[in-house]
């Protein structure tokens, strides 16, 4: 009979890994005769923030505690070709944005989907796909290489998981059916060590907090970067670490746990009839309301109860169109509020909306600060958002740092590391930074963590927003970091300060030989921003300089940029 932890053990997600891969390992020396596994396992991962290679590093961690063997890899840098070699191969990877391979899978994924990819039917394999059912193509990227495999003739020896945010329940609890099946299968040694091998130690120290338990931090700045006169009102936050022991990295990023505008919750609560202490499955309605569940942004459960209540509704009729595009515009900027109020003769009582409400998460932000320049306090970078004329619908995270939090408040917080968006080991590497508007929060950082330790590479920033009287943010720190040399080279884009709009990209092409010298001379090239527009457009830009300056064609700059890709040189942090 085989020994595993029971969920909710009271253990780290790693310690249960470990654990039960040692477990496993047990039930395979039972007796004098019981052979050695020796089998290896390839542990591939594709993450935008972490948690992925987390998972991974976890169920290496746990396999070599059982006595088998453990590689673990970025699935880019792994390649289709560590699938040709491999008996048994562990898919870890999350989603990013509305259904695309992260960043560090992309290039595996363009391999594996060709016509041209090996057939693999020597291969058992096993896929864990990380994401947010908030997004349509929840778990997408996982599901497309889960099925890629499948067709290649891949065999599955554990069912994919596919886990929304609240991921370590269900991740551990296939991390262990996982490493229960490797075990089995692990083809027999000739000679039993003499002892358990120790569990490796996690490729980095995982922080104490977290959502589940967050650090009680102070905000002790908050300060308004834009003009009166702008169209935008982006803030300037320090949050105090005391003594958290919170060790940060110029571009990572830190979660904050917000609360609800206390004003949505109870027009929820009054417009269903219900009452602020009304039970709510073990907690009073109004902390629910307030703390507990989404209200901003409507849940695709609600969305369909509503529906299915109501069905001569402008919502029903959307539903039934299932015209993605269009429901995502008639949805924008609408609340839970607003859809009830389409309907009012809809209800729900309290466990109810248990059901169609999803749990309130944390809002992860880029961090703008260095330890270096900053050891004691993260510094954040905001846009406050806000629209909405019979009443003002505010971003749940924004709104609340912005008005509701004083000095005296504690506000949950917990980092979230992006090891692959960071500056150079290498200190005399060029360094090329594309962040408009908010965008050039992790670029403060950069730029105060190259200048505190000294590196001798050069630092190229593109920055822009609307118009530089009113939106020009962190003006007078970036040209005092040109003053000092810090700031190689500045290029700004004010959109709407001329008759013909300008963006960054479009200061990259006009800056093609410059940025193209730079990337020859091993520049690294990051973007930060907006996923849905700038940083495709960015993109583009680059393919462009790319083919003009290397006179090669649009395929022959997507190879360039594949290899900038696989060296690590081209990183993006968008959202």
């Amino acid at each position: 009979m085989s020994l595993l932890l029971p969920t909710g053990a009271p253990f780290s997600v790693e310690q249960q890994a470990w654990l039960n891969g040692f477990f496993a390992g047990l039930d395979m020396r039972r007796g004098d005769d019981a052979p050695t596994a020796t089998l290896t396992v390839e542990v591939l991962y594709g993450t935008q923030t972490g948690n992925s290679a987390d998972i991974a590093e976890q169920l290496a961690a746990g396999a070599r505690g059982s006595g088998l063997g453990a590689n673990v890899a970025e699935l880019d840098t792994a390649g289709v070709e560590r699938l040709r070699a491999a008996s048994h191969v562990v898919i870890v990877t999350s989603t990013y944005g509305e259904g695309e391979m992260p960043d560090d899978a992309e290039l595996f994924w363009e391999a594996l989907e060709a016509e041209d990819a090996p057939r693999l039917e020597h291969l058992r394999y096993a896929v864990l796909a990380l994401g947010d059912s908030g997004y349509d193509d929840f778990c997408q990227a996982g599901r497309l290489i889960d099925l890629r495999l499948e067709q290649l003739g891949a065999v599955r020896f554990a069912a994919r998981v596919d886990c929304d945010v609240d991921f370590d329940e269900p991740a551990s609890a296939w991390t262990a059916e996982v490493l229960q099946v490797l075990s089995a299968e692990a083809p027999a040694g000739a000679t039993a060590p003499a002892a358990a091998p120790a569990p490796s130690a996690p490729a980095r120290a995982r922080s104490p907090w977290n959502r589940r338990t967050p650090y009680a931090s102070r905000l002790a700045v908050n300060r308004v970067l834009s003009a009166p006169a702008s169209a935008k009102e982006i803030r300037h936050y320090e949050f105090e670490l005391g003594d958290s022991g919170i060790a940060y990295a110029a571009g990572d990023a830190l979660a904050v746990v917000p609360e609800n505008d206390p004003q949505l919750a109870d027009a929820v609560i009054a417009h269903l009839g219900l009452r602020g202490d009304d039970d709510a499955g073990g907690a009073p309605l109004a902390q629910r309301m307030n703390l507990e569940w989404e209200i901003r942004t409507p849940s695709k459960e609600l969305i369909a109860a509503i529906a299915e209540r109501d069905p001569e509704s402008e919502l029903a009729g959307m539903v039934r169109r299932d015209d993605r595009d269009a429901m995502d515009s008639w949805l924008w900027g609408r609340d839970v509020l607003d859809l009830l109020e389409q309907s009012p003769g809809v209800r729900f009582d309290p466990l109810e909306l248990a059901e169609v409400l999803r749990p309130l998460q944390a809002r992860a932000y880029s961090i703008s600060s260095s330890p270096l320049q900053s050891p004691d306090r993260i510094h954040l970078t905001v846009a406050s958002v806000r629209h909405g004329e019979d009443r003002v619908r505010g971003g749940v995270c924004s709104t609340f740092l912005a008005d509701r939090l004083s000095d005296d408040d504690p506000v949950g917080i917990f980092p979230q590391p992006n090891a692959a968006f960071s500056v150079p080991d290498d200190g005399a590497r060029p360094i090329i930074m594309v962040g408009p508007g908010t965008g050039v929060a992790p670029f403060r950082g950069f730029l105060y963590e190259r200048a505190e330790s000294g590196a001798t590479g050069g630092n190229w920033l593109f920055f822009g927003d609307q118009h530089r009287a009113t939106d020009f943010i962190y003006e007078d720190e970036l040209l005092s970091l040109g003053e000092r040399g810090v700031l190689t080279r500045l290029d700004l884009a004010f959109s709407r300060d001329q008759a013909e709009k300008v963006y960054v990209q479009t200061r990259m092409r006009e800056k093609a030989a410059e940025l193209y010298a730079w990337l020859e001379d091993g520049a690294h090239f990051y973007v930060c921003g907006d996923a849905s527009r700038m940083a495709k457009d960015v993109e583009q830009a680059l393919v462009d300089v790319i083919a003009s300056q290397a006179g090669v064609d649009d395929d022959g700059a997507r190879d360039y940029l594949a290899r900038l890709k696989r060296e690590k040189r081209y990183v993006r942090d968008v959202y």
